[in-house]
This record gives structure tokens, sequence and C-alpha cells, in this order.
């Protein structure tokens, strides 16, 4: 699935470029963007955060370590079988409901959710090719940080007038969905309640602590573990539901070039 532009040896320059903006082909894989997801709040009292539109289909999942909750479509035509590549947005923030958003500083959001998207990234890209736009065939990924928390001021800042804080994600869980990347039907979702960023801070200014910084890493880390854990539990369709797939399913016109 991998995509290589073509090369071009002494096109005019106005040419070249309109051929790059209308060749989807030669579109760059899927990085790290700068666009800013709104950092936003769990209402008093809500067992989850609204990131997700539906979570009635969401049910306990046994092969998952931990409260996970999941949900993956076995629709002969639309269920994760049926998908060659994924796009990745940026990740998004809901903070703690006692939690001040005003004190929630840029840097540290960014440090936060550039190594989250980088670390889920990492873990899909050998399952789907990451491209950077939506097309046939291809699922969209969605992410939150579910409970941020905003942590006290850096001591031994580089800028003793700092007011940045970092982030605490000791009791962060995620909430995840992949849709379809051109109509937006949903193909699979999962709500991780696990908390494993047990002391672990995202510093704005200096990234607080060594130690700190590292235990968040391995959280980002396990959770993009346990997002793709979950993609290759729901990729296998079993009994029933894997037969009605294989049979309805017709990749690239098979049909029309077997008559």
């Amino acid at each position: 699935m991998n995509r290589h532009c073509d090369s071009w040896t002494t096109p005019a320059w106005l040419l070249l470029m309109l051929v790059m903006i209308m060749t989807p082909g030669c579109s760059s894989p899927a990085s790290i963007t700068d666009t800013k997801p709104a950092v936003k709040k769990i209402a008093a009292g809500a067992e989850f955060s609204g990131f997700l539109k539906d979570y009635a289909s969401l049910k306990p999942n046994p092969n998952l370590e931990g409260n996970v909750l999941t949900f993956a479509a076995t629709d002969a035509k639309k269920n994760l079988r049926g998908y060659f590549a994924i796009t990745v947005d940026p990740v998004e923030v809901y903070i703690a409901t006692d939690a001040d958003e005003k004190q929630v500083s840029d840097d540290a959001r960014i440090a936060l959710t550039n190594y989250f998207q980088h670390a889920l990234i990492r873990a899909v890209s050998d399952a789907f090719p990451v491209i950077d736009r939506p097309g046939p065939l291809t699922l969209r990924l969605r992410t939150a940080l579910v409970g941020v928390d905003v942590g006290r001021q850096i001591a031994g800042a580089s800028n003793p007038q700092s007011q940045e804080r970092p982030l605490n994600i000791e009791k962060v869980g995620v909430e995840m969905e992949l849709v379809d990347s051109e109509t937006g039907e949903r193909i699979a979702a999962m709500v991780d309640r696990a908390s494993l960023g047990a002391g672990a801070e995202v510093g704005a200014a200096d990234f607080s602590r060594a130690e700190k910084f590292a235990a968040a890493k391995e959280a980002f880390d396990e959770w993009a573990s346990r997002v793709r854990t979950f993609l290759d539990s729901a990729h296998e369709l079993k009994g029933e539901d894997a037969e009605r797939a294989d049979k309805a399913y017709h990749p690239y016109g098979s049909e029309e070039s077997s008559q």
C-alpha cells in the first residue's frame, strides 16, 4: 500500500505545483500536526467525557485486561477487515472536572498530545499504512486523553517567573474510535479506563523530573499498545461473522474480473 510520488525532471514550476496539488497519490505520510484541538472539561458527575457520540454500544471486553469497553462492527461489508489504510487525528484532551483549564499551557498540551499521537502511529502503522487524508477503504482514528489534571508549579524551572504547570496523567484514561474516513460511520470504538500513569507528569518548561516524564512515556506507549491489541482482536472475526464477511467481501472489483 505504500505510495511513492513520481520524480520529475525539468517541468515548469507552475505545472509542478498543480500536479502536486491535484495528485492524491503524492501525499506525504501522516505526521504530527500543529493543529490545536480545544481543551475540554469532563462534566461533573459524568460517566464518560462526551468525546464519543455514542457509548451505548460499548460492552466489557473479556479479551483485554482491565476495565475496557469496546465495540467492533460485524457487518459483512463494514468491518475492520475491509480497510487498508488509516489517518490519525490530533489527540484531544479532556481535563478533570475540578481542574482549571486556564492553567493548561500550550507547551505542556502539545508535548502530551504529540507524544501520544506518535505512539499511536507507531502502534498501528504495520497493520494499516498511515496516510494524511481520507479516502476509500481508509479508517480515521479519533482519540482523546480523558481526566488530565494540572499539577503543581514546576520547581526549579529555568525561568523562576514561569507560572507554567505540568500536566498530571496519573488518573487518565483513553477513549478512541475508528470511523470510515468518508462516511463517518463507526467501525470500532474503545474506552480504556486503566490508570497507567502512576507518578507521571508531562511538564511545560522543563518536563518536570526525568522519572516522571519516563513514567508518562511508558503510559503513552502502553495505551497505544492496548489500542493495537484491541484492533488485532477486533480484526479477527470469528464463526458466523467471519464467514458472512468473507462471502460478502470482493476487493477491487474481483466479481467483475472473474466473469
